[in-house]
């Protein structure tokens, strides 16, 4: 560890795990805008001003976008535009999907118009195939925007469903979605969003064994994983140390940070997530 790191923070003095200045493209924090949490400018400026040298960017979710007026969606991610983060729509592709593709293009011409720079191909509720999502990316990528499918092994995840009806769906194989993963990255996705159901989330026990098989197979920089949950962050932090990219809900940015910073931490982790500048 460094005695100071390069942000401007108090008590630089105390000595802290390394962290690399923004663009960054490993140890990224996308954080939740609206949506179980509604607020709008005023506290989402708040929330960059306190903590926006550690937020890499935001992201919509469940089309909450499409309950906003225009005005309100522009000014929020111009803030994070501002705080040099960027803007993901979050899933909601799925539901235009089911309107054609016209539908699709005025999609991802609005969402450009509205200031999104990420469009989330989540697959949690539909059967898309292979050659079907590695043609969305490719569309995405065509309409000036980046496309970052959204990956998952438990059928239906992505939505408000309650556990005993994910464990009636079953769950898919993770090879599966390393061979999609795969096919994703080489027709241009940047980086793969994965799904925290079946694996840390309504789940009796958690599936860590999926976790280190998509590291493994798409490897640590290719993936986020999403962690909504203090002990589910601190646990991907504790075993593959503060370079892995996460999600988290916009209220947990500093409490994830801490972790990463090695500043402060929970009895499994405190004092052990070190990173030499």
């Amino acid at each position: 560890m460094s005695n100071e790191i390069p942000f401007d923070v108090s008590m630089n003095f105390v000595p802290r795990a390394h962290r690399p200045a923004k663009p960054r493209t490993i140890g990224m924090t996308e954080i939740r805008a609206p949506h179980y949490s509604t607020y709008g400018t005023r506290h989402m400026q708040d929330v960059f001003d306190v903590a926006g040298q550690w937020i890499d960017g935001i992201k919509w979710a469940g089309g909450s976008f499409a309950l906003i007026p225009d005005e309100q969606v522009k000014a929020i991610n111009e803030i994070a535009h501002h705080g040099d983060a960027y803007v993901s729509s979050g899933g909601w592709i799925e539901t235009v999907l089911r309107y054609g593709d016209e539908a699709v293009d005025e999609y991802l011409k609005r969402a450009k118009d509205l200031g999104m720079d990420v469009i989330e191909i989540s697959t949690g509720f539909i059967m898309l195939p292979t050659s079907g999502l590695q043609r969305l990316v490719e569309r995405v990528a065509n309409a000036g925007l980046k496309p970052k499918p959204e990956l998952g092994i438990q059928i239906g995840s992505g939505g408000d469903s309650a556990e005993s009806e994910l464990a009636a769906e079953g769950a898919k194989d993770v090879g599966d979605l390393i061979d999609r993963g795969k096919a994703a990255l080489e027709a241009g996705a940047e980086i793969i969003m994965i799904e925290s159901e079946g694996i840390t989330e309504n789940v009796a026990e958690w599936n860590t064994g999926v976790a280190a098989s998509i590291m493994n197979g798409l490897g640590q920089e290719n993936v986020m994983f999403e962690a909504a949950d203090p002990l589910v962050f601190e646990w991907y932090l504790k075993n593959y140390g503060n370079e892995v990219n996460l999600f988290v809900d916009h209220s947990q940015i500093l409490q994830l940070e801490g972790m990463r910073q090695n500043i402060w931490g929970n009895k499994g982790s405190w004092g052990r997530i070190i990173n030499p500048s």
